[in-house]
């Protein structure tokens, strides 16, 4: 893990590798993008046909087995799990479900002004196909972080797909009541979800993470099939000045077993905190080469100048999650995919029970939105009512800016109910 300061000996050096890793997004596409647009148009022109050579080379898949998983596979899966990982799975779904519904918008109306009444719809998308990987780890919690938010929302149709599902994963889906799921994955799953095979049919949206080659498939179907976004490689950033070295490694640990091009930052004040920590991550991460590869790579440890400097410095990389110290750091967070509070706060409760979602922004994302939520799988529609009286009211205002515009048929369109301007 590389430890860098942001002014004296090696400054100049540290604010580069800053600099660096506030550019970090999307640093995947050039290598990943011309094999992911041949698969995409591939799908998109020849369906099924496609869909199953790509599974069959890429994932192993063979080529005449049923894509739709039978719903009774999945039931058999949830009586498979031992009634421990059961309840686990259940409590989760509880927190990300409540969570959900206290995030869920309403309609509503109001009347700005006599004989005038404007308002808005919220309203479901009607179908959407959650990703959900299957790489080293299974992962049942992200089919509970995609899925429930749409049900909550009231989307109609929810599809999943996995390559190689495991059986947490399909007991999951069952234990949802999602009975449409397809072994199929990658670029390809991704191609066959926007465009629609004779044997998958398209959805309007498509939510979770993947790898680089599903997170550029994505990127090429996005303006024929909503996405939610293009989320790279998992990210943790730690602000501490009083945190236990021991506790703020395991956290960098942690996020950076999910994949060797993981980023793990500390930032701190206290130089000694930042060797401690830089230590600490390396010895924890002796037994786990995913993490130690990580770390190598992309584990940095920043000194800064200044609390203030701290600050600033974290809300430039606009992390995926971000640890602080207390409640009171929250007022001075500008960016960030989810924010834990404190030392009793671990990163990966978040990524299972706390309820907020944890399909968030990477690359510097988070400055520009939030983690998936209930908004990603609803629509508003708004509506407006004039009386009479409202309409000549306000028609000779409209009527103006029309002209104005020089667009004579909205004012005529105006006028012919009777107003004067």
């Amino acid at each position: 893990m590389e430890i860098v300061r942001t002014t004296g000996l090696g400054g100049r050096r540290g604010r580069a590798r800053i600099d660096e890793l506030e550019r970090r997004g999307a640093t995947l596409d050039a290598r990943v993008l011309p094999t992911a647009e041949r698969i995409v148009n591939a799908v998109r022109k020849d369906g099924d046909k496609a869909l199953r050579a790509w599974s069959a080379k890429l994932d192993g898949l063979d080529t005449k087995s049923p894509l739709l998983i039978d719903p009774a596979r999945m039931q058999a899966a949830l009586a498979e799990i031992p009634t421990a990982m059961r309840n686990a799975l259940e409590q989760a779904a509880a927190n990300i479900r409540a969570f959900a519904e206290k995030q869920m918008p309403q309609s509503w109306t109001f009347e700005p002004g006599d004989g005038l009444s404007v308002g808005q719809l919220v309203r479901p998308l009607d179908s959407v196909g959650c990703y959900v990987p299957s790489g080293r780890h299974p992962l049942p919690s992200t089919l509970l972080m995609t899925a429930i938010p749409a049900q909550v929302a009231g989307v109609r149709r929810i599809v999943a797909i996995s390559p190689r599902p495991a059986t947490e994963v399909l007991a999951a889906a069952a234990m949802l009541g999602i009975t449409e799921f397809y072994q199929m994955g990658g670029a390809q799953g991704v191609a066959a979800l926007a465009y629609g095979t004779a044997s998958v049919p398209r959805v309007d949206k498509i939510v979770g993470p993947g790898n680089a080659y599903v997170t550029a498939a994505k990127k090429l179907v996005a303006f024929d099939a909503s996405i939610d976004m293009l989320a790279g490689p998992t990210e943790i950033i730690v602000t501490s000045e009083r945190g236990k070295a021991n506790e703020i490694a395991a956290d960098l640990v942690a996020q950076s077993e999910h994949d060797p091009d993981a980023v793990a930052i500390f930032i701190t004040t206290q130089a000694d905190l930042a060797r401690r920590v830089a230590a600490e991550a390396k010895q924890q991460a002796r037994s786990n080469p995913i993490a130690a590869l990580s770390l190598d790579r992309n584990g940095v440890a920043i000194i800064a100048s200044s609390i203030e400097e701290a600050r600033e410095i974290t809300n430039r990389l606009a992390g995926e999650h971000l640890t602080v110290d207390t409640a009171e750091d929250v007022a001075w967070v500008r960016h960030a995919g989810s924010v834990f509070i404190g030392r009793w706060s671990p990163q990966p409760m978040g990524d299972y029970v706390s309820g907020p979602n944890h399909t968030l922004p990477t690359g510097g994302v988070a400055r520009l939105r939030g983690g998936l939520s209930v908004y990603d799988y609803l629509k508003l529609i708004t509506v407006q009512q004039y009386t009479p009286q409202g309409l000549a009211t306000y028609g000779p205002a409209a009527i103006r800016v029309a002209e104005a515009e020089g667009l004579t048929g909205h004012a005529e369109a105006i006028r012919s109910r009777g107003v004067v301007a």
